[in-house]
């Protein structure tokens, strides 16, 4: 049983936003059992209340990339995972924010753990309605969460990164009671 913990612990201490990735095919089959790793993030209620669409072909993916200022990760990644609160299926806003969240990590760590690279992509906020649009939702129905850029790392590109992002050390942020 150690050996399964220290295993996740280090799988999930070694998850990077990856920004750079090469054009290649990423398996449905894979993009579903990423999506299956998601589906079992905790929701209140268990309301389950998001709503994922998987972006691949290259003109919706240039539409969606108008509209960020991450659009050239947006083209460059094999797929794009569009979040979606689903407003009818959840209960309480800040519970179903939170499902959201504990969501997309799921799928942050379902990526990494297949070997792939991702960034969550929150900036296309500020567009959410145009992306509403794309995919002809009804703004009352579903509310954009956010967008992960997934595909196969560019490993050369990655390696020229020397900058290492600090973590701030737990005493900073923890308190005993």
């Amino acid at each position: 049983m150690e050996s399964k913990s220290s295993d996740l612990i280090s799988l999930i201490k070694s998850r990077r936003s990856r920004r750079n990735f090469i054009f290649q095919k990423v398996d449905n089959n894979t993009i579903k059992e990423i999506i299956e790793c998601g589906r079992w993030a905790p929701s209140g209620n268990n309301t389950q209340p998001w709503k994922v669409c998987i972006v691949t072909h290259p003109t919706v993916k240039r539409m969606l990339a108008e509209l960020s200022d991450y659009g050239g990760i947006m083209e460059s990644a094999y797929a794009n995972l569009v979040i979606f609160l689903d407003k009818e299926r959840g209960y309480d806003r800040v519970k179903d924010l939170q499902a959201i969240g504990a969501f997309t990590q799921s799928l942050l760590l379902g990526i990494h753990a297949k070997g792939l690279g991702a960034v969550w992509i929150g900036e296309i906020l500020k567009n959410k309605e145009k992306v509403d649009e794309i995919f002809k939702f009804p703004t009352e129905k579903y509310e954009l969460m956010c967008v992960i850029a997934l595909g196969v790392i560019d490993e050369a590109l990655e390696s020229k990164k020397v900058e290492e992002r600090e973590r701030r050390e737990i005493d900073e942020f923890i308190d005993w009671f």
